[in-house]
This record gives C-alpha cells, structure tokens and sequence, in this order.
C-alpha cells in the first residue's frame, strides 16, 4: 500500500527521514501517528525509527537531546520543533514485567517492528509513503480489529500494561479484541499487579473517555481484569451498569468519566477519597469528585437546598452533567437555573468580608469571628438577607450582641 498524500505533519518532518537516508541508513515513520493517519485521525506525535545508532544520529544531526538514549531513543530538532528517533531494536527479558533487562541495537526494521505491541502499531511508513506492513495491520485496521503481534502471551510478559492497552485502544477505536489476544489478557491478567498504579491510571482514564467504552468495560470484566485494578473488584453489577449507561452517549471530560464512576459504584464523598487516592488523583479532583458527589447522593434521596447547591461551587457543571449521564430522573436544567440564580456562587461575592468586621465592629480574629461569618454566607445563599454591605453588619451586629449575651 502506498499513500498518495501525506499529513502535513510527516511533510514538515521528511527532511529528517530524507537526511538519515542520504547518510546511508534507514528511517521511517512507526506506530501511532502511521496508524492514526491511515485511519483518516489527527496525529499526536510524530515518531521515527531508523537503522541508525544513537552516536551515528547524533553525527549526522547539528542539535539533538539524548531524551532516551540508552534505549536507543535521540531526540532531534528541527526548525523549533522536535523529532524523537529510535534505533531499531531487540529486547530480552522481562523480569519485572514492566522494561527489558536489556537492550540490543539491530539495523533490521522486521525485528524492531516484531517486539510492538499490536499489528494496528507495528506500521511503518517510508519517505516516498509506501506502507511496510510485515504482521497484516493494514488488515486488522481494515477489519476493526485488536490483535498482538506474535504470541499474546509474550507482548504481555514484556510489559503487562499492553493489557490495558489493548482495552483503551478497543475503547478509544471502536475495534474488538481478537479472541487469542483477548484469553491472552484473561490467562495473564494477574500481572497487572506489577504495573505502578500511575501507568494504569493513565490508560483506564482514556479507556473512560472513549467513543466504544461500554465494550471496553465488558471485556475487563470477562478477563477478570477489573479484579486487578484499585477499588475495583467484586463491583460487577456497578461496572455493567456504567457501561450500559455509556453506550449512548461518550464523556469527553476527566473530571466527569470519575465522577461518574464513584457515583455508580455507590460511594460516599469520604469513601471517593480513599478510592481516588488509591489510583493516585490530583487533590484537585478529588476535591471536584467530592463535591459533586455530596450533591448526587443528596439527590438520590430528596431535593437539595440552595446551600446544597452552593456548596458544591466550581463542581457544579460535572456534577450537572453526571446527572444527565446518570440513571437519576431528575432533570439538571432546574438545577442549573437555581444555580445561576444564587445571590452568590462563592464566600468571595459576599458584601462584608473579614476587614470589615475588624474596622466596623471591632471584633478581633477568633471563633466569633469565623461563626459571623459563616452565618452570614449561609443567610444570604438562603435569601434571608440582602447581599449588602449596611444589611451585613446590621445582621452581624445582632449576632455578636447573642453570643455576648449567651456568656
């Protein structure tokens, strides 16, 4: 197979490949950027593979960063922009399953090409746009289909975390997982176990936001590889309705793919903490994860109050949309209008703040002081008072008069 036209973005690099070439080596385009290309997608990053060393690289190239250079990998720049290229190679074994325990350096593009993970990836594309193909990739694209290069069971030993590939890209692409690989992931689904959590986080949180993810979800549940992942086992019945609800509508937003899962796995705020936390999330979402969460469960059970709905701040539009997804028949466009229409969104908006307490009434930093307000927040949200400043103090007058008094 041989393109007619390239994207612009191996254009702008042919001059790298056409200088390897003219130095007397091999180079070509390989994995996702020539499979995302051939699938008519946006290509990411644009990667090289040449039958040049790294030292033979650096020889021909002015400026170049040795970014992976024990793996054979040299980054090259080029007009402010820069090219990773990585001599073909071999690999031994996997102690760890996670990295070779050693690396070989070859001038065959076949056994480089052999050590990928599936044939969907294991495409090289030359300077003159010729299609190298030596596993049926080409194929296996054509048929919407995932399969390992080789023996499954191998690619696996050499890093568990093509598991997880394999279902984020089934998610991601729409294509199934071939049955060999797919009882290859179920015979080894075990050696997840070997994976740092971070890894595995970054490929479930693609997995969430793919256009197949209902699939994807079904099959890490038929290769028990679910029981392997943080929080995740003996939640069956939670997954299966995750994935039914997904099959009509994909998240496009982080925040609301977790969200949405801690809330059909049935947690409470606190409990979504430790769950996030065990998959190594940012402070940040959790804090957005746990807000929203508050107001779901409050949901499940009753309304919620307009200090409900003001509590949960800059969560609200995942929460909203969590909702949408979710089996609750609430509808969330009411919530949004009770939402815009709080006389404040934040404890900022308030009309009296802490200085005004200390030069208007005199009240010194302490208890009282956080207690009036507090007090004052939640009266306003409630449209007990006004948000204005002389209705403020006269309120917190009368407050600090009661607590007075009350000693």
């Amino acid at each position: 197979m041989k393109l007619q036209q390239l994207p612009q973005e191996f254009i702008a690099a042919l001059p790298i490949l056409e200088k390897i070439e003219g130095a007397g080596y091999e180079a070509y385009f390989v994995g996702g950027s020539v499979r995302d290309t051939l699938l008519g997608k946006p290509i990411h990053d644009v990667d090289i593979a040449t039958s040049a060393f790294p030292k033979e690289v650096k020889a021909i190239f002015e400026h170049t960063v040795d970014t992976g250079i024990k793996h054979g990998t040299v980054m090259i720049l080029d007009q402010g922009q820069g090219y990773e290229t990585t001599t073909f190679r071999t690999e031994s074994t996997y102690t760890d399953f996670r990295r070779p325990d050693e690396v070989t350096f070859v001038r065959s593009l076949a056994e480089d090409l052999q050590r990928r993970d599936f044939t969907i990836n294991a495409l090289a594309l030359k300077s003159d746009g010729e299609v190298i193909d030596l596993f049926d990739g080409l194929k296996d694209l054509t048929d919407h289909r995932i399969r390992a290069v080789g023996k499954a069971e191998e690619r696996f030993f050499e890093d568990a975390l093509r598991m997880m590939r394999a279902l984020r890209f089934s998610s991601q692409l729409g294509f199934e997982i071939e049955a060999t690989t797919l009882q290859a992931i179920q015979d080894n689904a075990a050696l997840l176990n070997n994976i740092a959590v971070e890894r595995i986080n970054t490929e479930f949180t693609k997995l969430l936001l793919g256009k197949n993810v209902w699939y994807a979800i079904l099959e890490l549940l038929r290769t028990g590889v679910h029981n392997y992942l943080p929080g995740l086992e003996n939640s069956d019945i939670d997954l299966v309705g995750l994935a039914d609800l997904l099959k009509q509508e994909q998240i496009d937003d982080v925040t609301v793919a977790w969200m949405l899962l801690t809330f059909e796995l049935g947690l409470t705020a606190d409990d979504a903490q430790i769950f996030l936390k065990s998959w190594k999330h940012s402070n940040e979402l959790i804090k957005v994860v746990r807000s929203g969460l508050r107001l779901l469960n409050q949901l499940r059970i009753k309304d919620v109050t307009d200090w409900q709905l003001y509590q949960v701040g800059t969560a609200i539009q995942a929460t909203l949309k969590v909702l949408d997804l979710s089996e609750l028949p609430i509808e969330s466009t009411s919530l949004q209008v009770r939402y815009e229409q709080l006389p404040i969104k934040e404890k900022q908006a308030l009309a009296l703040n802490g200085g005004d307490l200390t030069k208007t009434l005199a009240l010194k930093p302490g208890p009282l002081f956080g207690k009036v307000l507090a007090t004052l927040e939640y009266k306003v949200v409630m449209g007990e008072l006004a948000n204005d400043k002389p209705v403020l103090l006269k309120a917190a007058t009368t407050i600090i008069q009661k607590d007075q008094q009350g000693k």
